[in-house]
């Protein structure tokens, strides 16, 4: 497939600055920011960055392919698009968005129990590749039922959340009085009525909500009640004890998100599970967090021939995701960029998003002279 995208907006950065000026800034600052004063953020990144690569021009070399093998599966991207919460808030639409894009590029999708679009509608888009998130719910029969939704639906892989035991700490969202539907403080209303294309969008598919849980949230609860209710219904803890029922009921790929220690990887492979994601929430849960690479590079190091590691958090480029693979990562996913590309660019902003990543990534290892994704790790300087 060709990777043709909008050259006005060559790089992440530059859907960012695009996304911001459309999008509310009670929106935008959910997606855009961490928790606490944002080292965790700058930290992830810049530590990716700090992973030199190098070249091999004399080799041999043929074509380049960016395929890549995941859990059994193969895909024509080392990259995915990460699980959101809130994404129709941020831009309207953007769940079903970037589901289509993701198949049309063969790339994984993974849909987030909170975010604004079912796991139904999303394995439809899919035509029965989305992977699901599972965010753990307290009651048994909740947690066995959304399972059971996502197993009908043909969803591949189960991703099971484990770095949210207690909601971060972000200032700007208390700030902004964020909630589902938004705050109608004057400050919001203003900011929304500075954004006519995400009002219009919004009034067109209609208020956010979270679709997968409305079979199990009561009716005619204000936005008090909802809140408290999500307080009551889901907890982050995870424990052996939780996490064997989720393994005995769920027949397809089980996989870990937000391992940062040698000691939970190896948990997870005495408990079952096929893959981890070496993942810090994006920066949004701690903020004295060890970076992702560096989890990543100890962990694959330790581990990674006993589980098929993966990571996401502070990729922003085909060469962060290059230089994630190089450190030992067998796949890679990112939740902001794309919710950048959405917001800058709407309905065309998936396909940009996957277009513009593939195109760059392939770049640099044309430059490596690396014809297969599993030989970057020859590349890397220790």
């Amino acid at each position: 497939m060709a990777n043709s995208f909008d050259t006005a907006y060559p790089s992440v950065d530059d859907l960012r600055t695009k996304a911001k000026s459309r999008v509310p800034a009670f929106a935008f600052e959910y997606l855009d920011g961490g928790c606490n004063e944002d080292v965790s953020i700058r930290r992830n990144t810049s530590e990716i960055r700090e992973v030199q690569l190098q070249p091999r021009y004399l080799n041999n070399y043929g074509e380049s392919s960016t395929k890549t093998k995941v859990l059994g599966m193969e895909f024509d991207a080392p990259f995915g698009i990460a699980p959101v919460g809130l994404q129709g808030l941020m831009w309207p639409n953007s769940p079903a968005i970037l589901a289509k894009a993701a198949h049309k590029h063969n790339i994984p999708f993974i849909l987030s129990t909170v975010t604004t679009m079912d796991i139904e509608k999303a394995s439809e888009l899919t035509e029965g590749n989305a992977w699901f998130q599972l965010y753990n719910p307290v009651e048994d029969v909740v947690r066995n039922d959304i399972i059971d939704r996502a197993q009908a639906a043909g969803c591949p892989v189960l991703v099971l959340l484990c770095d949210v035991p207690t909601f971060g700490f972000r200032p700007r969202d208390f700030k902004n009085g964020l909630a589902l539907p938004p705050k109608m403080s004057v400050r919001n209303i203003m900011q929304i009525l500075g954004k006519p294309r995400w009002a219009y969008n919004t009034l067109k598919y209609g208020q956010p909500s979270f679709e997968n849980l409305k079979p199990y949230t009561p009716e005619g609860l204000n936005l008090k009640q909802l809140g408290a209710f999500m307080d009551r219904t889901f907890s982050g803890k995870l424990n052996e004890e939780k996490i064997k029922p989720i393994r005995d009921r769920w027949k397809g790929k089980l996989v870990l998100k937000g391992v940062q220690s040698l000691q939970d990887t190896q948990d997870a492979i005495r408990m079952g599970f096929d893959g981890i994601i070496v993942s810090n929430h994006g920066g949004r849960q701690l903020d004295a967090a060890q970076s992702t690479i560096n989890s990543l590079k100890e962990i694959a190091a330790t581990y990674g021939d006993q589980i098929e590691v993966m990571m996401d958090s502070g990729l922003r480029s085909g060469p962060d995701i290059a230089r994630a693979m190089a450190c030992g990562a067998k796949f890679t996913f990112m939740g902001r960029s794309f919710m950048y590309g959405c917001g800058a660019l709407g309905d065309k902003g998936g396909d940009h998003t996957i277009s513009m990543l593939k195109t760059q990534f392939k770049q640099v290892m044309d430059q490596l002279v690396c014809e297969r994704v599993e030989d970057l790790p020859k590349h890397l300087i220790t």
